[in-house]
């Protein structure tokens, strides 16, 4: 065991991969695949190109993250436990992210960004793992805070590089921007964090289950432990639905409604009012619903993201389109402070690790179920111009409501404890 408590360097090293993880994939969905899109099919069919090339992808995430992060639950190597997959997992990304950047054709550009979903994923499962493995329970609130910090330095930085880059037409050096990230704060992470746990660490009980429970038996009763909890899951998944598509089709929407010359750069900023809108929040909202439950805020959240599309939808300038992206900041801030930890709130105390597996399911799928967005994009404008924008904006209000009527159904645990107390 570690001879010391947690330090800020500590702080550090655990969550400066989250950066990265943050730069690359909030550079991947809304700017680059865009982008990239675009050098390979012919522009009528691009949303539907880009809606399948974000379903594939995220599929893989969904089954590589938790296989991964279950391997390595149960194997050490003598670098580590989770540190090989961490290290060998990034090294690969270089090289497929390199080849999606020279993919020539469609097909090429599908199976390099597959790939770079799969290795990905192999150090993003083990990498999460240290909070579970390394940080005593009482200072995980903490860790967590520090890491939605640094997920939220990320999407503003990367919101002003990538966008301006890619705006200029700078796809190149916008990837070996990721590339030089990635590789620095893996190396950061694989060197500083030592994997034996620090002071005041307690080893969760292991949990007894049945030794023929095949794995979908398994996922299945992680998945109906309680209907509370379940009810959560499809809430964060079609509330998550409601954000993907508002966010992934923002170039093509600046491109052909707004008739923006740089879109890219456009999207880029936009992106950056949305991570400032989120940092702002983020903190208040946590501590807010500590004292008034989780269900308030959440509630709250869904009803300024129906708002904020709904805005969206009607923005004819710039400044309308910022002015909605700030009221969408502000409910993806409240949400995903108080969504989370409402969902710690729901699940037993030793089944954790096992659930933030679990959780993915509604996280990725929500990027699955938005990828039909792009064909629904595409149908809609073939019948009549720019019409697909609407229809997007309209299914993200939709899916803003229903998430939220979900959410009243669910009991707020925390609101009933704090009241009982």
């Amino acid at each position: 065991m570690n001879a010391h408590p947690l330090r800020l360097r500590d702080y550090f090293t655990l969550n400066v991969y989250w950066f990265a993880l943050s730069f690359l994939w909030n550079a991947m969905a809304p700017i680059l695949l865009p982008a990239l899109v675009l050098r390979v099919v012919d522009a009528s069919a691009k949303g539907s190109a880009l809606g399948t090339l974000s379903i594939l992808g995220l599929i893989v995430a969904t089954i590589v993250q938790p296989l991964a992060g279950a391997w390595t639950d149960t194997r050490t190597t003598r670098w580590g436990k989770r540190r090989p997959y961490l290290v060998g997992g990034t090294l690969f990304d270089v090289v497929f992210l390199l080849a999606m950047f020279f993919a020539g054709d469609y097909v090429t550009l599908v199976l390099a960004y597959g790939l770079l979903q799969v290795v990905s994923n192999i150090a993003h499962g083990p990498y999460q793992a240290y909070l579970t493995d390394l940080v005593p329970e009482s200072q995980r609130g903490k860790m967590s805070g520090v890491k939605l910090a640094f997920e939220m330095v990320g999407v503003i930085v990367t919101a002003l590089i990538i966008g301006n880059l890619v705006g200029q037409g700078q796809l190149l050096t916008a990837f070996l921007a990721i590339i030089a990230v990635l590789l620095v704060t893996m190396l950061i992470t694989a060197w500083g964090v030592d994997e034996r746990p620090f002071d005041g660490f307690v080893p969760a009980t292991p949990v007894e289950h049945s030794a023929r429970a095949s794995p979908l038996h398994e996922l299945m009763r992680l998945l109906f432990h309680s209907r509370d909890f379940f009810l959560w899951l499809v809430s964060r998944l079609v509330i998550l639905v409601a954000i993907n598509l508002v966010r992934n089709y923002m170039m093509y929407f600046l491109t052909d409604v707004l008739h923006l010359e740089n879109a890219a750069a456009e999207t880029g900023n936009l992106l950056a009012i949305l991570g400032v809108a989120v940092a702002i929040v983020v903190y208040p909202a946590g501590a807010l619903s500590d004292r008034w439950g989780r269900k308030p805020l959440i509630v709250l959240s869904g009803v300024l993201g129906a708002i904020g599309a709904i805005a969206l939808m009607t923005a004819n300038t710039l400044s309308a389109v910022f002015g909605a992206g700030t009221i969408l900041g502000v409910s993806i801030g409240i949400f995903l402070s108080v969504n989370w930890a409402w969902g710690a709130d729901l699940i037993p105390a030793d089944a954790g690790g096992r659930l933030l597996g679990i959780s993915n399911i509604a996280t990725a799928g929500a990027g699955v179920l938005a990828g039909a967005g792009g064909w629904m994009l595409d149908w809609f404008n073939a019948q009549t111009p720019n019409s697909g924008y609407t229809a997007l904006y309209v299914t993200a209000a939709l899916c803003y409501v229903l998430g939220t009527l979900i959410v009243l159904g669910i009991v707020d645990k925390h609101r009933k404890e704090k009241a009982s107390g």
